[in-house]
């Protein structure tokens, strides 16, 4: 029996701004337990809440990454349930009027593109974070109020390739956009996946079944394949499937049951009282925009089409946005494009990899290394002399000038009056190999260039030596 497999997804992303959603506690991770908060944090009574501005613009700015519509009014609604990590009771959030709708997403697997229809993105406050042990459990109030943008998508994806493709791409856009560092080992980004399952023929979706807080972008597809598998099996034996809440257990790689939903929770929304409704100007909108950060996306096809770089060192380079960054800021100072990659992903990488540092602590400034660069492509030094200078400025921090004095280096000679001439004063002494060369020997050509650069003493530029050398055996027939 086939059977189509419905996903949708909810994904909560914590915002790196530096004070909370609506009061002025800073935001930061691993602070001591309870050193971040306000009364208004601990629901002192009388406190207002604030909302955050730049909060604000962050999810307009990923609210347009996304092709939504942006509401040119802010509406806040309370939802109302008492739990240990809301000390106010509620949680201000946006349920009647999101700040974006309507938007999608291009997913592109093996060639294909699969739209996922993103139905809100809405503004919300975060939760206390909870210490579980055996016999109590503590409460760090740190997390209280902390920004949120919550980005829901319809049940529109059919298959746990997509969907963890799809929030590995949301975490691309929020990092780039530098709205958040999108680290789930950190809970930056939580991701509650709801799937079902019906008979192909079928118009009505099967029972929704919700797997809550996946914590990395590897679990979200094994959780999903257990948990298809495992529907899949029961509605094969006639059994129904129950309506749900489970989690995933790593060290099982299966998902259990943590709660049934008999019934949907009402949260009893109505209008946040202590916000007035907030109007949007177009310009304030279209300012957060403009003032946007370039999205990986747009840097991919930059990397591809302007600087001709392959598929391998795109996706490299936009694995980290410091080493994109990095890359970027060489490309203003040359148009060595693939030379530049190549240095990032092999010599660079190795070095931070060996000392486990991040590039933005690596030592040589990007317009160091670029004037590097451009001494060994345009032949000033060969790469083998460019390599032991690059070790010597990571060893010595010094720059190019100096490295090259202490290492003795002068540049090759490239000047092709002055490399013809020494080739031609070699091949004078050397009757034999012009003989060995014209009869086919290849090893002729070897030992007549090793020869100029042994008289040069590796001074003169070997791949220019090479081309001449070629040129005046051919008119010596």
């Amino acid at each position: 029996m086939d059977f189509e497999v419905i996903i949708g997804l909810e994904i909560h992303v914590e915002m790196k701004t530096k004070s909370k959603m609506f009061s002025a506690s800073p935001v930061a991770f691993g602070a001591e337990p309870n050193t971040l908060t306000s009364p208004y944090d601990l629901a002192f009574p009388g406190t207002l809440p604030l909302p955050n501005k730049q909060a604000v613009i962050n999810a307009i700015q990923v609210a347009h990454a996304l092709h939504m519509k942006i509401d040119n009014e802010l509406h806040f609604d309370r939802k109302n349930y008492f739990y240990s990590d809301l000390p106010k009771g509620y949680q201000i959030t946006q349920n009647r009027r999101p700040i974006g709708s309507n938007g999608y997403l291009d997913i592109v697997i093996d060639n294909k593109v699969n739209r996922v229809e993103i139905e809100r993105l809405h503004l919300e406050e975060d939760t206390a974070k909870q210490l579980h042990f055996p016999s109590y459990s503590l409460i760090d109030y740190n997390r209280v109020g902390v920004p949120l943008i919550e980005i829901v998508t319809r049940p529109c994806i059919h298959s746990s390739d997509v969907a963890a493709k799809y929030v590995e791409t949301i975490r691309e856009i929020v990092s780039f956009l530098e709205v958040s560092d999108g680290k789930m080992e950190e809970g930056q980004l939580r991701c509650d996946v709801n799937i079902s399952l019906k008979k192909k023929d079928d118009k009505k979706f099967g029972t929704k079944v919700e797997v809550k807080n996946i914590n990395s972008f590897n679990y979200i597809k094994i959780a999903l394949e257990y948990e298809i598998n495992r529907q899949k099996n029961e509605l094969l034996k006639g059994h129904q499937i129950v309506q749900e809440t489970r989690r995933y257990d790593e060290a099982n790689k299966a998902t259990q049951t943590m709660r049934l939903k008999t019934d949907s929770v009402d949260y009893k929304y109505f209008p946040e009282a202590n916000i007035p409704i907030i109007k949007l100007s177009q310009d304030f909108i279209n300012h957060a925009i403009e003032s946007s950060n370039e999205l990986a996306s747009d840097k991919r096809k930059r990397y591809l089409q302007e600087y001709k770089l392959n598929d391998y060192d795109t996706s490299i380079l936009l694995s980290n946005l410091a080493v994109a960054r990095y890359f970027d800021e060489c490309s203003k100072f040359s148009k060595h494009y693939k030379a530049i990659a190549n240095w990032i992903i092999v010599d660079i990488s190795a070095f931070l990899n060996k000392n486990a540092i991040t590039i933005d602590k690596f030592n040589i400034k990007p317009k160091v290394l670029v004037s590097l660069i451009d001494e060994i492509e345009t032949g000033k030094i060969s790469n083998k002399i460019g390599r032991e200078i690059f070790n010597y400025m990571l060893e010595k921090n010094v720059d190019i000038k100096t490295a090259k004095s202490a290492l003795n280096i002068t540049n090759q000679e490239s000047d092709d009056k002055v490399i013809r001439a020494l080739v031609n004063e070699i091949l004078d002494n050397n009757e034999q190999s012009i003989k060995d060369y014209h009869a086919g020997k290849d090893r002729a050509l070897g030992f007549l260039i090793g020869q100029a650069m042994k008289k040069s003493g590796g001074k003169i530029n070997p791949s220019i030596t090479s081309k001449i050398m070629i040129e005046e055996l051919k008119r010596r027939k």
